[in-house]
């Protein structure tokens, strides 16, 4: 398989193991979200994939046409650290070139490429403009085009969407799946769940330097929780919770309940067990978000041995 492969890999500071025991692997044209609580290990993770650390022990493979190598080759990768390095006093478009001719990209080439990618990102009238005069969003803009002007087989994008107006992350979005769809490994990691969900084809989700959920985001909504029913309606009866079918329930203002159900209970069952003549102004069913998700793993309430609510609900019989 095309693609990086992390076996075993463990980091020790001092007597604490940051990363300990973590394996998983990232195909080709796939996007991976690998995700953890402030702490938990994603950047050492991140750093021994990019050979800046080395593992105590494990080891890191990239496969890409059929060939494998131990670590991913440097010319291979793209990086957008989360804290941005681009040098205040450059020029983008010098900086562009710079960073391009270090992946060994003819200095044509890139300033093509690099023209291409500023017209894309709305920044061409920027070319010559010092980084210390753009703005944070437009500064990131410029960071991502650095990271993939050579492009590169093996992407990693670390809070990419930082400073970015919600026009400027739609459009990051349809990059990095652009990315992928051209054949690139990307990782990305982000504390903002809603982009994690909307581009991640599996999760890898860390806690404490150990694995607690990997997997298809679907299948991880599956395995950690129950179906959950919001309500909007202004005649609610609670009678009907007595059919055993809600595990917890929230009101979450005055007219709106949001109803957890038990588990093995579908959605048509609860609502065909609502009162008849029940005033529905609104009706959505879910699973629990990737946020509610990340939350409780972060508080130590879910792991792969199940799924625990922390919340105020009330719980009916």
């Amino acid at each position: 398989m095309d693609g990086l492969q992390v076996h075993g890999i463990r980091k020790v500071y001092g007597s604490t193991a940051v990363v300990d025991n973590v394996s998983f692997s990232a195909p080709q044209g796939r996007i991976l979200g690998v995700l953890g609580p402030n702490g938990a290990g994603k950047t050492t993770i991140i750093r021994m994939i990019m050979g800046i650390t080395a593992p105590d022990q494990g080891e890191v493979f990239f496969t890409s046409d059929g060939v494998k190598t131990k670590g991913v080759p440097f010319p291979t990768i793209g990086y957008l650290p989360e804290e941005r390095g681009l040098y205040k006093e450059a020029k983008v478009m010098n900086i562009l070139l710079f960073l391009a001719g270090l992946k060994n990209i003819p200095k044509i080439v890139a300033k093509e490429r690099a023209a291409t990618w500023l017209k894309k990102f709305g920044l061409e009238d920027y070319a010559h403009r010092k980084v210390e005069q753009l703005s944070k969003g437009m500064a990131q803009k410029v960071q991502f085009i650095a990271a993939v002007l050579h492009e590169p087989k093996f992407v990693v994008l670390d809070e990419p969407f930082s400073g970015l107006d919600p026009v400027s992350q739609d459009l990051f979005k349809a990059e990095i799946r652009a990315l992928a769809k051209s054949g690139a490994t990307v990782l990305l990691s982000s504390h903002q769940m809603n982009m994690v969900e909307a581009l991640c084809d599996e999760i890898f989700l860390i806690h404490k330097g150990k694995e607690v959920v990997s997997g298809h985001l679907e299948e991880i909504k599956e395995r950690f929780g129950n179906f959950r029913v919001n309500l909007l309606t202004r005649s609610f009866q609670e009678p009907f919770l007595k059919t055993n079918m809600v595990e917890k329930a929230e009101q979450l203002g005055e007219e709106r309940y949001r109803f957890i159900l038990k588990e093995g209970i579908k959605p048509l069952e609860f609502v065909q067990a609502l009162p008849p003549g029940l005033d529905i102004r609104e009706l959505a069913i879910s699973r629990p978000s990737l946020h509610d998700i990340f939350v409780n793993i972060a508080q130590g309430g879910a792991s792969d041995e199940g799924y625990v609510e922390n919340s105020s609900l009330g719980a009916y019989a």
